[in-house]
């Protein structure tokens, strides 16, 4: 029989951390986070100020509402981009808050349905043989973007993985727990040597106030927006399942039994709907910082809190934006690779922990399925609300895997073992 994962230990615990070091690993959460939160608001029409600002709040409040537990940082959703830019371009910014205030008002009911079914029986969808390729497919999903970045300054990116490396590997004490930040300083400080930095962004350092608050804007209830953004919840409501998942094997612990699949998709509803009323977009677990922490083995929640902490000031702080927004896209690239790669291991780890069987064809088919169809840029259209959405990536592969498990007959030793959640 499949054995239930043992717990990794934490190297790390809070009480062994000095305040200064819980303060630069907050650093270095809230650097993983930055990109990706800033660039959905650009290519929305959404200001970023106010995205930075909404993803710190609604990752406090995502901590609060979850037991303080669970270390996931919420940052801005990619899979809400189309019909938010949508809306943002035809009935304006209020009119796509409204639209994703009621998106988080989904999650709420899947927490209700998830309270009365139980999260055994919604996870008993979810055993390892699917589990483990759809973590492998989050993280190497997301390796063309670390690709795309890394490929506009190759020696950029090379320098600062190649410090995160070192710092990974051969760091001693605190250097050892923050890779990221020793490869993100290392390599702006050699894009600045290069003259990579482009000289209009240190211009807008120089010019920026050092504090100023974002420009909030109220949230508009109109049905046509509803009807077009509400419904990609369906879509996040299996993204979400797979990063707490993510998270959880990382650090260790089962989060869908404590505090419960109810109660983060409950807190991530909430936290959703409070970033749209800010004014920002939709608020989603990050990969990233589950990266940072399968790199970093640091899983103290506290830290996490710390980067939103950080998050909520670089909102407020127009000079300490314009600073990170100033980052090559190189240096990024460079660290993602190592970020992205980790996460998809976890996925590797995940399959090896079950012993799942290879010699049977049918999990080589489910594998294969999710695999193929999960990276290999396939969509299924989706016609919902009056809008063209598009069902791919992780949440395609998810439902690929679910289908092929559920109908592909068990071996016996599969049926005898049971599919326990991961």
């Amino acid at each position: 029989m499949t054995q239930p994962p043992t717990p990794l230990p934490v190297p790390h615990p809070s009480t062994e951390l000095p305040l200064q070091r819980k303060l630069v690993l907050g650093v270095q959460h809230s650097i993983a986070m930055f990109g990706a939160t800033v660039l959905v608001p650009i290519l929305v029409g959404l200001p970023p100020s106010v995205a930075l600002f909404a993803a710190g709040v609604a990752t406090l409040i995502f901590h609060a509402l979850s037991g303080w537990r669970v270390p996931i940082f919420l940052g801005s959703s990619f899979a809400f981009i189309a019909p938010t830019a949508l809306v943002v371009k035809e009935m304006g910014v209020g009119a796509a808050a409204g639209g994703l205030i009621a998106a988080g008002a989904m999650y709420l009911l899947f927490s209700a349905l998830v309270q009365v079914f139980g999260t055994r029986r919604i996870m008993s969808i979810f055993p390892p043989i699917v589990t483990g390729p759809v973590i492998m497919v989050i993280g190497l999903g997301l390796s063309h973007v670390a690709v795309d970045q890394a490929k506009t300054n190759w020696l950029l990116a090379l320098i600062t993985l190649l410090a995160a490396v070192i710092a990974s590997i051969y760091g001693r004490g605190l250097f050892r727990m923050i890779p990221i930040l020793v490869g993100i300083v290392v390599g702006y400080a050699a894009a600045l040597l290069l003259g990579a930095v482009d000289g209009a962004a240190l211009q807008r350092i120089s010019d920026a106030a050092w504090l100023g608050l974002p420009p909030f804007h109220a949230p508009e209830l109109n049905w046509q927006a509803v009807a077009i953004i509400a419904p990609v919840a369906v879509v996040t409501f299996i993204e979400h399942i797979g990063d707490v998942v993510v998270n959880g094997r990382v650090v260790g612990q089962n989060f869908l039994e404590k505090p419960g699949l109810s109660r983060t998709l409950f807190a991530d509803g909430i936290a959703n709907m409070t970033s749209a009323a800010l004014g920002g977009p939709a608020a989603t677990t990050y990969a990233e910082n589950t990266g940072v922490l399968a790199l970093t083995k640091v899983y103290d929640p506290a830290i996490i809190r710390i980067a939103a902490a950080f998050a909520i000031l670089f909102g407020c702080s127009p000079k300490l934006a314009a600073v990170l927004q100033s980052f090559p896209a190189a240096v990024l690239g460079g660290v993602s690779i190592l970020l992205f790669g980790m996460i998809a291991s976890v996925g590797i780890r995940t399959l090896s922990e079950a012993q799942i069987d290879f010699a049977h064809s049918r999990n080589l088919i489910v594998v294969s399925l999710i695999l193929v169809l999960g990276l290999g840029g396939a969509a299924f259209p989706v016609h919902v609300g009056g809008t063209d959405l598009e069902l791919s990536g992780m949440a395609l592969a998810a439902l690929v895997g679910i289908a092929a498990n559920l109908l592909l007959p068990a071996q016996r030793e599969e049926a005898d073992a049971g599919t326990g959640a991961v």
